[in-house]
C-alpha cells in the first residue's frame, strides 16, 4: 500500500519545497468523495505502480485508505521526471470510464522485414465496473508482418465491459521503417 501525506499549503513556495524534497504532488477526487490535497514520495509511487497487478491500487492518505486509479500525469518536458499525478477514487460496482493501458506481445514477422512495431493507441478507453477491468490488454503480435495492424473489434472486451472508442481505430501495426 502506498502512504502519503495530506498537503496543508497549497501554495506555490509549499509545492517547491515538497519537491525539493523528494515527494510527488498529487490530487485525489470522485464523484461522492471529497477531494483531497496529497503527496507520495516519489520513489515509492514509482515502485507502486511498477508493481501492481490490477488497474486500481490502494493508497492510505492521512487516516483514509482508498482504491485509485490513474487519471492523468505530467511529465518534466527536460528531465523527464514526474511532476503532478492525478488519482481517481475508484469505487467497487461504480459504472464509469477507465483507461487501460496496452501490451504488445511476441515478436512479429515484420520486424525481420524492417518494419517498426507501432502503437496507435497507447490506452484504450473502457466503460464498466473497476472489478470488472483488466490490468492491461496483452495483444499477440507474433503473426503481423509490415502493413498488418490490429483494430478494437479484433479486442475481446472483458465480461460486464463496453469498448468506448470506435471499432475502426487501429490499436498497434507494423509500419514500414524509413
Amino acid at each position: 500500500m502506498l502512504e502519503g501525506i495530506v498537503r496543508e499549503s497549497i501554495s506555490k513556495q509549499g509545492t517547491k519545497q515538497l519537491r525539493r524534497d523528494g515527494y510527488l504532488i498529487a490530487n485525489i477526487y470522485g464523484k461522492g468523495f471529497e477531494n483531497v490535497n496529497a503527496a507520495f514520495k516519489s520513489n515509492d509511487y514509482i515502485r507502486t505502480l511498477r508493481a501492481k497487478d490490477s488497474l486500481a491500487f490502494t493508497v492510505k492518505v492521512g487516516k483514509d485508505k482508498m482504491d485509485v486509479v490513474v487519471k492523468e500525469y505530467q511529465v518534466h518536458p527536460i528531465t523527464g521526471d514526474l511532476v503532478h499525478v492525478d488519482l481517481q477514487v475508484a469505487p467497487k460496482k461504480y459504472v464509469t470510464d477507465y483507461m487501460v493501458p496496452v501490451a504488445a506481445i511476441g515478436d512479429p514477422i515484420g520486424l525481420k522485414n524492417k518494419g517498426l512495431l507501432h502503437y496507435a493507441k497507447k490506452r484504450i478507453r473502457i466503460r464498466g465496473a473497476i472489478e470488472d477491468m483488466p490490468a492491461a490488454f496483452e495483444i499477440d503480435v507474433n503473426a503481423m508482418d509490415l502493413g498488418d495492424a490490429k483494430l478494437i473489434r479484433d479486442l475481446e472486451a472483458p465480461k460486464g465491459t463496453k469498448f468506448m472508442d470506435a471499432d475502426r481505430v487501429a490499436v498497434v501495426g507494423i509500419i514500414k521503417a524509413k
